[in-house]
């Protein structure tokens, strides 16, 4: 990331390392000082020896805690749940709002925009969950930082706005037919900013705009995958990744590993997970959701015969990426040869076996030795490769074989790609450049992430553990700096090195 303005001059190229790592404070803001001076104390003896990342990390820190909500970092919230439809069949995050704090469970969903929670006076709300959670209910006046949000402030122009109460207010139906409604607040969401890279983490907290479900409908009334709302990570601008990017708290993108195996799980970062093999596609721009350019499909290497413009975008008509579907879903016009050509593919291995309208398949040995691999190729190149495993799913099994169904079904007009593909997996949102990158990955180790921010442009490199789950690993970044610069960034980082005892040599 350039901490200068490009300019005729030549630039060098200075890769972060234990001797450069004090670029991170002497240039933090473009090459500038920063207006408010901080009294400066030796925390350490000076002829004691430190690693340099534990001075940093302290710094970093005691930043996170002066600026609270107004540093930047990797925010980190935890992952729950599974794509396997026979157990939790999606995946789910904990948040904290008000003040005091409590703590809500809600579906990670990449194809809506609103976080929303079930409020106490909710209409036909479950009150017990299938998923084995205690479900909570915001109260407003419980919370002694809330406050309604009423139709003549800024923030409802973008929203509805009823003439009972004076109240902002939404109303959102889903794919599935089940809905929601009700009124708009503001509150302190809590969340935790990895700040350094020897696991420091700093407790943070912003105020944002969330819905307060008083009506639900449909499938939200079933206590079978009862959950307490839906955190939406939509581009709208009420989004919360939306809010808090605008205020320069988290970077433009934000990334997530789903663990596709029995336990479940993974990893959700609001900042940029890295990794060398991550392809790209861009989004199809203007869109509601997270449309992409889907060009084709090919079994086995083989090109289906489709024709690109059954997944183009179109009204509401396209091809979308949504962590909120456990499945996954093909227009009529993929859905057919994508079927034939698998069976025909698997035939002579397996019985095949229609199990409640699914095309399933009875086999006696590992689905990987038998099953083709398949792959959606995208604009620009960008190709998804899907594994047996993640486009199969398991429905039952005895002492001789498995029965495996396909996880595609078909829907008119749109191609969905939920959990079922999403799963291990890098994939990252990059609003920002208006793009999606995914790799795959073992979403129980550790992953790379790179974050700048608007308020915040302190680099950072190391690893780190967050709430005993899978490590982030703050990754290094590249800083170029005008000759010029750079000649007195030395000048001056020699002279600062040799004042308080520092040899790079």
């Amino acid at each position: 990331m350039a901490l200068v303005a490009r300019s005729e001059c030549s630039k060098l190229l200075v890769m972060i390392s234990a001797a450069a790592a004090l670029v991170t404070v002497v240039c933090g803001v473009a090459g500038t000082f920063p207006s408010s001076v901080m009294t400066l104390q030796r925390a350490f003896p000076a002829n004691q020896k430190v690693e340099f990342e534990v001075l940093r990390d302290r710094d970093r820190l005691r930043h996170a805690r002066l600026l609270q909500d107004m540093a930047g970092g990797v925010v980190n919230f935890p992952v729950i749940g599974s794509p396997d439809p026979n157990s939790v069949g999606l995946y789910f995050t904990r948040i904290k709002l008000g003040s005091p704090p409590r703590e809500f469970n809600v579906q990670i969903d990449t194809g809506s925009d609103i976080l929303w929670v079930t409020c106490s006076s909710c209409n036909n709300c479950p009150r017990i969950s299938g998923l084995g959670v205690d479900l909570s209910f915001y109260d407003a006046l419980s919370s002694s930082t809330a406050s309604p949000i009423s139709c003549s402030d800024q923030l409802c122009a973008s929203a509805e706005c009823t003439t009972e109460g004076n109240q902002c207010s939404y109303s959102f139906q889903y794919g599935d037919s089940s809905g929601t409604s009700g009124q708009y607040l503001s509150d302190l969401l809590y969340f935790d900013t990895v700040v350094g890279t020897t696991s420091l983490i700093a407790s943070s907290s912003a105020p944002i705009m969330f819905g307060c479900s008083t009506i639900q409908s449909g499938s939200l009334t079933s206590p079978d995958r009862a959950i307490d709302g839906i955190f939406g990570f939509g581009q709208h601008d009420l989004s919360v990744i939306s809010q808090l990017s605008s205020r320069g708290i988290t970077p433009k993108v934000f990334s997530h590993c789903l663990k596709g195996d029995g336990s479940g799980g993974g990893i959700l970062v609001l900042g940029e997970i890295m990794d060398p093999r991550i392809v790209y596609t861009p989004l199809v721009p203007s869109q509601p959701h997270y449309n992409v350019y889907l060009q084709s499909i090919a079994v086995n290497g083989q090109l289906l015969p489709i024709d690109p413009a059954a997944f183009a975008t179109s009204g509401n008509c396209g091809t979308i990426v949504d962590s909120g579907t456990t499945l996954a879903y093909l227009v009529p016009e993929a859905y057919e040869p994508f079927v034939s050509a698998i069976t025909a593919f698997v035939s002579q291995f397996s019985n095949l076996v229609i199990s409640s309208g699914k095309q399933c398949y009875e086999v006696s040995t590992s689905i990987f030795e038998i099953f083709p691999s398949v792959a959606f190729n995208f604009a620009g190149g960008a190709s998804m490769v899907l594994r047996p495993s993640e486009y199969l799913v398991r429905m039952g099994f005895n002492e001789d074989s498995s029965l495996w169904c396909l996880g595609f079904e078909k829907m008119n007009c749109v191609t969905i790609l939920g959990d079922i593909v999403l799963k291990d997996k890098i994939f990252v949102y990059d609003l920002a450049h208006q793009r999606i990158g995914w790799a795959d990955y073992d979403c129980s180790m550790s992953v790379n992430v790179s974050i700048t921010s608007r308020k915040d442009e302190f680099i950072n490199s190391g690893q780190l553990r967050v709430n005993g789950g899978p490590s982030i690993c703050l990754y290094p970044k590249t800083i170029t700096l005008t000759k010029t610069v750079y000649t007195h960034f030395m000048r001056a980082l020699i002279l600062l090195s040799m004042g308080f005892g520092f040899s790079f040599l």
